[in-house]
């Protein structure tokens, strides 16, 4: 399915919608539920299982979590927090529990945020066995002395890690690497906007007529998926994935974010620094020392692939993250829009990144192709000196991106010029890969 741009931010923003209710964590039928509603936007999407207990690489997949209920009553046997309410109410992970308590014991099982009072804070147990209820902090401070049941009606069993694949071929089997998360309950931007921009992304990529590169693209849970994946993947991956993104937290509407490789000069990074200054010169450039998500595992030692990361608002680094504040509202139709297009600028850039050389001597004639402007103004002036600094520097031995660096252009802006100079003949590609000098 093709969307027109101008519906696609409404089209991502409902999908959003749709998975926001659904409860996931690394495991479960949160997970399944997702990956099954996203194969009937990609119904040629793979889903995967790993079991409970596979060794992957110094990991162990976890058991798998089941929750049904979780609940706090007063002593009048009223509910004051409820699971079906929201589901970041309960500890992720948590164990069974069934127990009447008194409010210094149950203190110690809450989580709260003082500084963010009206916020349900986000917090896991995924590899530490106990139970524990997310509360707002003006909620805490109203709890009376007296006897409280805590409640939580789950359980840890050996089970499956489920993750799902798409692979969508090109003229070569080089590949790009798409990768997002599908492991977080409800929050908006550091889980949803990541796989419906991919999804977006997919569709997209799908359309595209005389794709150069492979696409590989995962939805996976966090840290634990992406470890899973290179287990099985990892030596085909080292020899064909030459570039790709870590696509999470990319659909609130402010400013864009990049985190790059851990060598920081891969083409991903390259691409990634380009489309974003035109995009928006006020980007916030990271280093690899802020990293924090998935490009931890894909760039490791000895795994070492190309893979940045472009966000809006940086995992980590906004007040919403991690909370219940990080919902619908905070992630926009705009928002989604404007990560979506960043994304695919990066890989047209990619796609288009060729060498270049010029098939004539000396400065070509434009007029006698149709190249010249039959009415001389300041913008055609412009014009025509940007497609003679691009004819100036395609002598072989650089690419339309290292071209549109030196004559500080945007790539999208040199690809019409491109097929244009490629259709009269003064220009042909020479190859994608850098010419041996």
């Amino acid at each position: 399915m093709k969307l027109k741009s101008d519906k696609l931010g409404i089209q991502m923003h409902k999908w959003a919608t749709d998975l926001y209710p659904i409860c996931r964590s690394l495991t479960g039928e949160g997970v399944r539920s997702t990956l099954a509603y996203i194969k009937t936007l990609i119904p040629d999407l793979k889903i995967c299982s790993a079991p409970s207990g596979t060794q992957v690489f110094d990991w162990t997949i976890p058991d798998e979590w089941t929750i049904r209920d979780g609940f706090i009553e007063d002593e009048s046997g009223q509910r004051i927090i409820d699971f079906q309410n929201h589901n970041l109410h309960v500890v992720g992970y948590s164990e069974g529990v069934n127990k009447r308590l008194n409010l210094a014991e149950l203190n110690n099982h809450l989580y709260s945020l003082p500084e963010q009072p009206n916020a349900i804070p986000y917090i896991t147990s995924y590899y530490s066995r106990r139970w524990g209820f997310c509360i707002t902090h003006n909620q805490r401070i109203r709890l009376k002395e007296g006897y409280y049941r805590a409640v939580i009606d789950a359980d840890l069993k050996p089970g499956v890690l489920n993750y799902a694949e798409y692979i969508l071929p090109g003229k070569t089997k080089k590949e790009i690497f798409l990768s997002t998360y599908i492991c977080h309950p409800s929050m908006a931007n550091n889980e949803l906007s990541g796989p419906v921009v991919t999804i977006a992304l997919v569709q997209w990529l799908t359309a595209l007529k005389n794709r150069h590169f492979t696409y590989r693209i995962v939805f996976i849970p966090e840290t634990i998926g992406s470890i899973v994946y290179l287990s099985q993947n990892i030596e085909y991956m080292k020899q064909h994935v030459v570039g790709g993104f870590n696509i999470t937290c990319i659909g609130d509407e402010r400013c864009y974010s990049y985190v790059p490789s851990r060598s920081g000069d891969t083409l991903s990074d390259k691409v990634a620094l380009h489309v974003l200054k035109y995009i928006s010169s006020d980007f916030r450039r990271y280093t690899w020392l802020d990293r924090g998500s998935d490009e931890r595992q894909y760039c490791a030692p000895g795994v070492d692939l190309p893979i940045a990361t472009i966000t809006r608002s940086k995992y980590g680094e906004y007040p919403e993250y991690h909370t219940s504040l990080d919902d619908l509202s905070f992630v926009t139709a705009q928002g989604l829009q404007g990560g979506f297009e960043a994304l695919r600028q990066c890989i047209d850039v990619i796609e288009n990144n060729v060498y270049l050389k010029t098939t004539v001597l000396c400065e070509p004639q434009l007029g006698k192709r149709g190249l010249y402007p039959t009415l001389s103004t300041k913008q055609s002036a412009v014009d025509v000196q940007v497609m003679m600094n691009l004819i100036s520097y395609c002598d072989g031995t650089r690419s339309l991106l290292d071209i549109a660096e030196i004559i500080d252009q945007p790539m999208v802006k040199l690809l019409p010029i491109l097929k244009s100079l490629l259709k009269s003949r003064l220009l042909e590609v020479t190859g994608r890969q850098q010419p041996e000098i």
